[in-house]
């Protein structure tokens, strides 16, 4: 099935979804049942099964050190935890390819992911293949949708503090490339910042992205999300699609997802060659566990190639 419009771009079911790795060569469901978005169609769909989509099965290699820290964020006004995780074979002083992995709405550095740690998250050996080696680095981004709010922005802490500490230890540093992922609210937040900063995100990967299509429809899911509709306007990854430039893009959600609307006008938006991976699914973690090694194997093609 190829939504309308999507000619241009890679569009595939999430059967095929391996074949976008090479061609580059629960956190976030929380915003959902707290601020009510289609509470009746997430039962129904859990009732009649929609939301159960095969999750496939995950190997790892042994995984890697991984370092817990934290630091007093000014662009935050407060402290933020962080977790660096190294891939197997490597430990702190190695210099790699980083990948900015952003929590989802109600989450943390420490639940980034879906089911699995950081460290796991670059052992893993998706169809049997370890990752090419890079590191991966999670951080506390608060509620706000990973865009500026008066007294928290949480875009500056990662580009401004977060970043710089990473290449300070070798991380992310030139030649070495960047890439940023996230998933629901993260997911959100990696397009927005891959948008407003293409020149140090190489490439972006967001797992069932919290998009909205307008300010009074954000408003109404959740009233934190943004600060005012000049806001909105400001960190529309729909209207801003363009500033992808050819940088590597790949979205993936499912049809039963609540975003799946916003999801449709960002694909339409999107730069020729970004791969849109869709299919059966809800907004859960079970979809998220399932997408998650195509999108870190996306991103390590990106960054090692």
């Amino acid at each position: 099935m190829t939504p309308s419009g999507w000619t241009r771009r890679r569009v595939l079911t999430l059967g095929l979804a391996p074949a976008a790795v090479l061609a580059c060569a629960v956190a976030g469901g929380a915003e959902l049942v707290s601020r009510g978005v289609l509470p009746g169609r997430a039962l129904l769909d859990e009732l009649d099964g929609a939301c159960s989509v095969p999750e496939p099965p995950l190997t790892f290699s042994p995984p890697g050190p991984s370092v817990d820290g934290a630091f007093y964020s000014a662009a935050r006004r407060r402290t933020v935890g962080y977790t660096i995780a190294y891939p197997p074979g490597h430990r702190r002083g190695a210099e790699l390819p980083l990948v900015v992995m952003l929590h989802g709405y109600g989450g943390n550095h420490a639940d980034a992911l879906a089911g699995m740690s950081p460290a796991q998250a670059v052992a893993l050996k998706p169809g049997g293949r370890p990752l090419p080696p890079m590191a991966l680095v999670t951080v506390d981004g608060g509620g706000g949708y990973w865009n500026p709010h008066p007294g928290d922005d949480p875009m500056a802490m990662v580009i401004d503090e977060l970043i710089p500490r990473c290449q300070r230890l070798g991380l992310g540093r030139a030649p070495r490339r960047i890439g940023v992922m996230g998933i629901s609210m993260g997911g959100y937040g990696a397009l927005l910042l891959a948008e407003k900063y293409p020149h140090l995100f190489v490439a972006v990967a967001a797992i069932s992205p919290a998009v909205w299509t307008s300010y009074p429809q954000a408003r109404q899911a959740n009233a934190g999300a943004y600060a005012s509709a000049a806001a909105f306007a400001a960190g529309d990854v729909v209207t801003h699609a363009t500033a992808l430039g050819r940088r590597p893009v790949r979205i993936a959600a499912g049809y039963r997802d609540p975003f799946y609307p916003g999801v449709q006008a960002l694909a339409r938006a999107l730069p020729p060659g970004a791969v849109v991976a869709v299919g059966p699914g809800c907004h859960d973690d079970s979809f998220f566990t399932g997408q998650q090694p195509p999108s870190l194997a996306f991103l390590a093609g990106c960054l090692t190639s």
